[in-house]
């Protein structure tokens, strides 16, 4: 069975979301062909995908042949996920990335907006 963490590393990486964790795993896979298809073909594929399912796996298999490249993994990614929640009418808003725009985060809006 698969370990959720390492789902949800993999559909982070499969969107790229998390750049130094995308960098970490890259580098790593680097020497492997297999690992490095595996998170190549999974780039822009949706979480539940046959393509970040074999991406889950080879992270699983590096990490077994790796327990200190799995620590730095786990590491990562405990700084980089961010656990949010709203209570009932609440709202929860998050911008991950490079923002090179304007960014607007709200819940309702009475009217209008502009920058």
């Amino acid at each position: 069975m698969p370990e959720p963490v390492l789902v949800s590393v993999a559909a982070a990486l499969a969107g790229r979301a998390v750049i130094s964790l995308y960098q970490l795993v890259k580098d790593k896979f680097a020497g492997d062909e297999t690992a490095t298809a595996a998170l190549e073909a999974a780039e822009g594929a949706a979480e539940g995908s046959p393509e970040v399912a074999a991406l889950e796996r080879a992270l699983e298999r590096t990490e077994s042949a790796d327990p200190e490249f799995g620590a730095r993994l786990r590491e990562e990614w405990a700084r980089v996920a961010v656990q949010q929640h709203a209570e009932t009418g609440g709202v929860v808003n998050q911008v991950t990335g490079n923002v090179s725009g304007k960014v607007l985060q709200a819940r309702d809006i009475q009217g209008g907006v502009s920058f």
